[in-house]
């Protein structure tokens, strides 16, 4: 948990992001998490992933935009995505996700309206070609201002999807609200560095805390997304999923771009619905830092592709 947190730290430090972004070295432990930093990217890596059945959720990579210019090119970013993704027909197998703090939400004065106007023409775009937006949830600071984000933009697009991280201790009765019929929910344990007073610090606690909203978000009659690698998550949510009867289109898998693709296949193959997350964009640091934070074997396959550049 101290490496967790060093690094969890790390990603909000630009002194260190000039260093790591620089270092050549660091492109071949990026590209792993990473599709790309162009859309062309994105797509290749789309079109990969759909020849083996597996969907997916695509994040145009930014956050902490404090400039409405540059909160406007994030949402021009998505609007281009839906465009190229349009000829592919994908639908629903093809959806979008987007941070609210890439587009404003941080700002001093309006943020949140900000953000909400600035990704309402993207859910717009989204609906029209039959797909949807989920928006992803950040620190525990942003939760109430993007759950009041969903509930308005779900007034006139239903399908939009939300994110809740078990970690936070505010997340079951979240889950218990979200449990309704049409309501998208992805559920993570959490990758931001949040403090006691919020957010269990422990691992038993946070696997003990996903258990129980996972039973919830399946228990009830909405879309659960299941976004975990755990083997023994996977197979409880399957657990889930046969008790309550539930039809395979009515649930799914989420896991990260480039973490256990054969899994991902394997579940695919076998029938269950699974979604990759997959991340492009030119802005990848803090995204690649949370990842390395996630699990420590990740950090010794930086480290030692940083001794062995060439």
């Amino acid at each position: 948990m101290v490496l967790q947190k060093a690094l969890l730290a790390a990603s909000r430090r630009p002194g260190l992001r000039r260093v790591v972004v620089g270092n050549p070295a660091t492109r071949k432990v990026v590209d792993r998490f990473v599709a790309g930093e162009t859309l062309d990217d994105a797509l290749v890596a789309v079109r990969r992933l759909s020849s083996s059945g597996i969907q997916v959720t695509l994040d145009h990579l930014g956050e902490d935009v404090t400039d409405r210019s540059e909160a406007l090119r994030t949402r021009d970013a998505y609007l281009r995505l839906l465009e190229a993704l349009e000829p592919l027909q994908l639908g629903r197998a093809a959806e979008v996700s987007m941070k609210l703090s890439a587009c404003g939400q941080g700002l001093p004065v309006g943020g949140h309206d900000f953000a909400v106007e600035t990704v309402r023409p993207v859910v717009e775009a989204a609906t029209a070609m039959g797909t949807t937006v989920t928006l992803d949830m950040e620190d525990s600071r942003t939760v109430d201002s993007t759950l009041a984000a969903l509930a308005d933009l779900r007034k006139e697009h239903p399908g939009t999807g939300a994110v809740l991280q078990a970690m936070l201790f505010r997340t079951e009765d979240d889950a218990k609200a979200l449990a309704v019929s049409g309501s998208r929910v992805r559920l993570v344990k959490g990758a931001y560095n949040e403090p006691p007073t919020v957010a269990h610090q422990k691992k038993k606690d946070v696997d003990a805390a996903y258990a129980r909203c996972l039973e919830i978000l399946m228990t009830g009659p909405g879309y659960p997304m299941v976004g975990s690698h755990d083997p023994a998550v996977v197979a409880r949510a399957h657990e889930l999923a046969a008790q309550h009867s539930r039809a395979a289109a009515s649930w799914e898998i989420q896991m990260l771009y480039g973490i256990r693709p054969d899994e991902q296949r394997r579940l695919a193959t076998a029938g269950t619905t699974v979604r990759a997350y997959v991340p492009y964009g030119i802005d990848w640091y803090a995204y690649f830092m949370r990842r390395l934070a996630e699990r420590p074997a990740n950090v010794g396959f930086f480290l030692r592709s940083l001794v062995t550049k060439s």
